[in-house]
């Protein structure tokens, strides 16, 4: 591994490095091809790792602030990833100030801003265009069965669909946080249907009040057995509750995340009215 291609490690959703979700970041990706950024990605062993490269010809910015972004799990290439995201314009903003970024990505362009506050940064990234469509009966079988969640366990009043705001999630409900808590599930089985279905994760939810939830997502079609903080599905999350009209059209979502895993962790998601993007933000720290 060269100098050039020297791997930063971010903590994003979080200002204290034990929290959060760690990302690899390689602020220079430049000749390196996807069997050597996936080897860096397993080797690591976090979630996600992303690279940055020059970026296409309709984002070129003078300035230095737009990149081309690609994001590899330790077993592949996903089209976008929040907490990646989140990590490399933390990492950019301590490398060249903070203000407004660029990223081409798999799933579209998305604008960032990072700003400092008393030492710490902040990222807010901008989803596409998101969607939420229904989940088929027996596909909703399979993924409890895979879980080994009782439908009974289930909110009714957070039906489960599928969202997306740059990767699908499939979102299913908990009526309690005890069955939020209590996460065993058959990874082979789970990753199979992901596959079938094209989920990066499933996204487990828990209401605690009108704009508070507590989420947990697995994912093993990562080679990752539960992701720590993951915003790529808290913004699909909040199109999801948009659509159902579980929300205000206007509102400021609050995710609590990984505190199951010892790595907690908050995300922060906006939602405008007349504005069908989502904006999720969260701090983050680099690990020694």
């Amino acid at each position: 591994m060269t100098t050039q291609h020297a791997v930063l490690r971010y903590t994003a959703f979080s200002a204290d490095p034990q929290g959060g979700n760690p990302a690899g970041v390689v602020l220079d990706a430049a000749g390196l091809d996807d069997d050597a950024m996936l080897a860096i990605a397993a080797e690591l062993g976090y979630s996600e790792s992303a690279f940055l490269t020059a970026p296409p010809e309709d984002l070129g910015d003078a300035s230095g602030r737009a990149f081309t972004i690609r994001y590899f799990s330790p077993k592949a290439e996903v089209p976008f990833c929040g907490h990646a995201t989140v990590a490399t314009a933390v990492a950019l903003g301590e490398h060249i100030g903070p203000g407004d970024l660029v990223f081409a990505t798999r799933a579209g362009t998305v604008p960032v801003s990072v700003t400092e506050e008393s030492g710490t940064m902040r990222a807010t990234l901008t989803t596409v265009e998101p969607y939420v469509e229904a989940v088929g009966d027996a596909d909703l079988a399979e993924a409890l069965a895979a879980l080994d969640w009782p439908a009974a366990d289930l909110d009714t009043a957070l039906p489960p669909r599928i969202a997306f705001a740059g990767a699908r999630h499939l979102v299913i409900g908990a009526a309690t946080r005890e069955r939020l808590a209590d996460l065993s599930y058959d990874f082979s089985r789970l990753e199979t249907l992901m596959h079938r279905l094209d989920l990066t994760t499933v996204q487990l939810v828990w209401r605690e009040s009108g704009t508070v939830f507590h989420v947990r997502d697995p994912f093993p079609v990562g080679g990752v057995v539960e992701d720590p903080a993951t915003g790529a599905a808290a913004g699909a999350f909040g199109a999801y509750a948009r659509e159902l009209g579980l929300v205000p059209d206007s509102s400021v979502l609050t995710l609590h995340q990984g505190a199951d895993m010892g790595r907690p962790g908050v995300l922060t998601v906006e939602l405008r009215e007349g504005d069908a993007q989502v904006r999720v933000s969260g701090t983050g720290t680099r690990i020694a």
